[in-house]
């Protein structure tokens, strides 16, 4: 008989159903037009009914499949009772069938935390950006990204009428990643991949001395990965503090899975154990390949600028 799937491999199986589930919502909502728009800090810090909503549907779904695990998701919200249709009980038989990798097999749940961001690129989803906007669950053992589902509801939104609207991409350290054609930029490129809405001189400063071709200004971390491992750009590169752990949990554990580098801007790894503090205050800086020439370039005075 099957040893039954191990618990990693059936976290993983069941984010990306519950993924999948957060995707119809945030279009129902966008196609419901009211967005139900809230001012968090400022008017670069928003909400909608899709983070409320999409936060309450992931978090129930895991938690009463996984309730020994801790979740932490990005919106403060009050212990409403969820409604049915908000729960999600489905799982990926793909993921079921990998093996999962021998230093992972004994984990209990106690021991992870899942790291959701419901809904990455609210300021462009109100925007109508619609493709910089990604569902984002990280999944943390030992304070590391060890797996991580990113949904993009729009993926494919331009290509015409009858096409199939989202795709979803899940990696597991010692596995790697799938639902993409992984792809480097041209050897000799160096193109910056950048915040949209959060720019400053700090921001600019790094990246002009970085001397890029080129530089991308999109919204979303789970979007910016996605430029990495499709060959778009080069480095992620953000000068700032602003980022938070639930932005780059997922897209750390996919980018890890196929060979690439996510730190702060001093070199620093990112730690996800439950007592953590949420802000990556240093910045970040994230490559596909060739993650030391890209560091060792990064400003002094950019370093000294942004403490861990």
């Amino acid at each position: 008989s099957m040893a039954s799937p191990a618990l990693l491999m059936r976290v993983v199986a069941s984010a990306y159903s519950v993924a999948e589930k957060a995707a119809t919502i945030v279009r129902n909502v966008m196609a419901a037009g009211d967005l139900g728009i809230v001012e968090k800090t400022g008017a670069n810090d928003l909400q909608t009914k899709a983070d409320r909503l999409v936060q309450m549907s992931i978090c129930a779904s895991l938690a009463r499949k996984f309730p020994k695990v801790t979740i932490i998701g990005e919106e403060e919200l009050p212990a409403d009772e969820v409604t049915e249709e908000l729960i999600e009980d489905g799982h990926c038989e793909e993921i079921l069938k990998k093996t999962c990798p021998a230093q992972y097999t004994g984990i209990k749940e106690e021991e992870l935390v899942i790291w959701v961001d419901p809904l990455d690129g609210t300021k462009e989803y109100t925007e109508g950006l619609l493709d910089h906007v990604t569902v984002l669950i990280g999944i943390a053992y030992g304070g590391k990204a060890i797996a991580g589902v990113i949904n993009q509801p729009y993926y494919n939104y331009e290509a015409g009428a009858d096409v199939v609207l989202g795709r979803t991409i899940w990696g597991v350290l010692g596995i790697g990643a799938f639902g993409f054609q992984l792809t480097e930029v041209p050897a000799g490129k160096h193109i910056i991949v950048t915040t949209r809405s959060h720019s400053s001189t700090l921001v600019n400063d790094c990246i002009s001395a970085l001397n890029p071709d080129s530089v991308i200004r999109v919204g979303g971390a789970g979007n910016k990965i996605i430029q990495l491992i499709e060959g778009k750009a080069s480095a992620y590169v953000f000068a700032s503090p602003g980022c938070k752990k639930w932005d780059t949990c997922a897209p750390e554990a996919i980018l890890h899975a196929v060979g690439g580098k996510i730190t702060d801007i001093h070199g620093n790894s990112f730690q996800y154990n439950k007592e953590v503090k949420h802000m990556n205050s240093a910045g970040v800086l994230a490559t596909l390949r060739n993650y030391d020439y890209y560091a060792s370039r990064i400003p002094n005075t950019v370093k000294q600028s942004l403490v861990p």
